[in-house]
């Protein structure tokens, strides 16, 4: 049996039939939101490219976000944009951002298996799993879920702020994003607070 089932598989018994796998995506980028999933599966899926979304290239990424689609029981993905991020701090936000795609599932599950050290106030069992996302089949499903998602609006965004090369680094502060944040000032998509350091106290005007 594949590991990752293995280890869902687990956590299911009589009274819990319904397991949630949740993850997020985008909270190390300097620009943009972050995007969390949840996925619920039965019984009999399975797909053995399954794996934490990091360790698989784009292409498989984005073959996979449809096969999960079509084959899970439910999804949910929660969204919270950079001022968000800003106003209160890149961990409670990608918490909140579960809570959100974890309460949008139908049926609910009796329990969710939370990729990380922490989890979020819920009526729900929540379970956290350091590096679910390479232990967990539901995990990692939602971990593909997440970061495609994220990946898509990154690149949209990137059609109007193509000086970032968003389609390329997705935020993330490469030596070019950075480079061109220093040469074209802050976009206002991007997180101020995770700028001082770039920026070194350097006054920027921010773009619109």
């Amino acid at each position: 049996m594949n590991s990752l089932i293995k280890f869902d598989k687990s956590f299911r018994s009589r009274k819990i039939k319904l397991l949630a796998g949740v993850d997020e995506a985008g909270r190390g980028p300097i620009a943009g939101p972050v995007v969390a999933a949840a996925v619920i599966f039965g019984n009999k899926s399975f797909h053995n490219k399954i794996n934490d979304s990091k360790k698989i290239n784009e292409k498989t990424r984005e073959e996979l976000f449809e096969w999960i689609i079509k084959n899970c029981i439910s999804y949910g993905i929660g969204i919270l944009d950079h001022e968000e991020i800003d106003r209160i701090n890149i961990l409670q936000a990608s918490l909140k951002a579960m809570k959100i795609a974890v309460e949008q599932l139908k049926p609910e599950p009796q329990i969710c298996l939370i990729d990380g050290n922490k989890t979020f106030n819920s009526y729900l069992k929540t379970i956290p799993v350091i590096k679910g996302d390479s232990k967990s089949f539901s995990i990692a499903a939602a971990s593909i879920i997440a970061k495609v998602t994220r990946d898509r609006i990154m690149k949209l965004h990137s059609i109007n702020y193509p000086q970032y090369f968003w389609d390329n680094n997705k935020g993330y502060a490469t030596s070019a994003h950075v480079k061109a944040v220093k040469q074209f000032g802050i976009s206002k998509l991007h997180r101020k607070t995770f700028l001082s350091k770039i920026l070194n106290g350097e006054k920027q005007e921010v773009l619109f």
